[in-house]
């Protein structure tokens, strides 16, 4: 069974820590990207999510958002599903969309990746 909660990589190596999960499957904790570098730092920024109830013979689907604190003014939405590998290891699949602010609803075409 997959444990949404602990410490978690991803192929960028950036890293993402999630609290214990609530009763009602919320979640918050920290993500601590690599992809965009101020001052040779990595920034840390908030997150928050849900997780659906485990269904019976299924894995957890999730969907978090990533307030990108400090550095940028986007935000990031991920969905997503855990799953246990043949080795046993946990593994997280998610899509992401990042929206960014524009000056106007003529330029609303090129805000989100």
């Amino acid at each position: 069974q997959c444990q949404l909660s602990g410490l978690w990589r991803n192929d960028q190596d950036s890293l993402m820590e999630i609290s214990a999960l609530r009763d009602n499957g919320d979640f918050q904790g920290q993500y601590l990207t690599r992809v965009t570098l101020s001052g040779g730092c990595a920034q840390i920024s908030p997150l928050k999510g849900t997780q659906q109830k485990l269904g019976e013979g299924g894995w957890p689907t999730f969907a978090f958002t990533v307030r990108w604190d400090k550095f940028s003014n986007a935000t990031t939405a991920f969905v997503g599903q855990c799953f246990v590998d043949a080795g046993g290891k946990e593994v997280l699949t998610t899509t992401w969309l990042l929206r960014e602010p524009v000056r106007s609803l003529e330029e609303d075409w090129k805000a989100t990746r």
